[in-house]
């Protein structure tokens, strides 16, 4: 219930905020669960992910250190978030999302690179994936990358690509893992082409240090 009514709260904001963004090849979705995977380019674009493949619900990873403050705890455990120690991941980073994609009806929604300044992808999807049995789809988001550019009304585009699954008798040694990662790759290439071909991300972080 809590995470219906944050989703509404949610669609309602960002649409007074920046306008409706466009939603594309939602078609392609999944019907049951699977993970939604792109590459993390502002705090905000899980929420556009969960509001694009709605009426779907997800589950998120979210570093330990948010779940610290109690009231932001009971705000992220009340939508399906899960702590993640980043620095120490234990085996609860793969049991728990696995447990939900395998005993509830929660999609997961996860960035491989992990954080928003990184571009090395994880082999964490690959395994939860591969131990679910649930498909992967890669998925993109264009649009401003501050919370002070959505009030530009810059258009928001979210795209979403063809769903994978990993072989259930795929070995995930380094071999595995680069096959994974080139499979989002791509996807996540190829949307960004059909959105914009002349689309390049520029981190803010990295922009604004230069």
């Amino acid at each position: 219930m809590f995470y219906s009514f944050m989703r509404v709260i949610a669609r309602l904001v960002v649409y007074i905020i920046n306008g409706k963004p466009r939603f594309e090849h939602t078609e392609r979705l999944p019907k049951g669960n699977y993970i939604l995977v792109g590459p993390h380019r502002t705090w905000f674009d899980p929420i556009y992910y969960a509001l694009a493949g709605s009426p779907k619900k997800f589950s998120f990873m979210a570093k330990i250190e948010l779940f610290k403050n109690p009231i932001l705890r009971w705000v992220l455990d009340h939508a399906n978030a899960f702590p993640v120690d980043r620095k120490n991941p234990g085996p609860s980073a793969i049991k728990t999302p696995v447990r939900l994609l395998k005993n509830s009806d929660l999609s997961l929604i996860m960035f491989p690179s992990g954080t928003r300044h990184s571009k090395e992808l994880k082999g964490g999807v690959a395994v939860i994936a591969k131990l679910s049995k649930v498909p992967i789809v890669p998925t993109v988001y264009q649009g401003p990358l501050t919370f002070k550019q959505l009030f530009t009304r810059q258009k928001i585009t979210i795209s979403f690509g063809e769903s994978f699954t990993v072989d259930p008798k795929m070995k995930l040694n380094d071999e595995g893992f680069k096959l994974i990662e080139t499979k989002m790759q791509e996807g996540f290439d190829q949307l960004d082409k059909e959105i914009d071909p002349n689309f390049h991300y520029v981190d803010p972080k990295a922009k604004k240090q230069a």
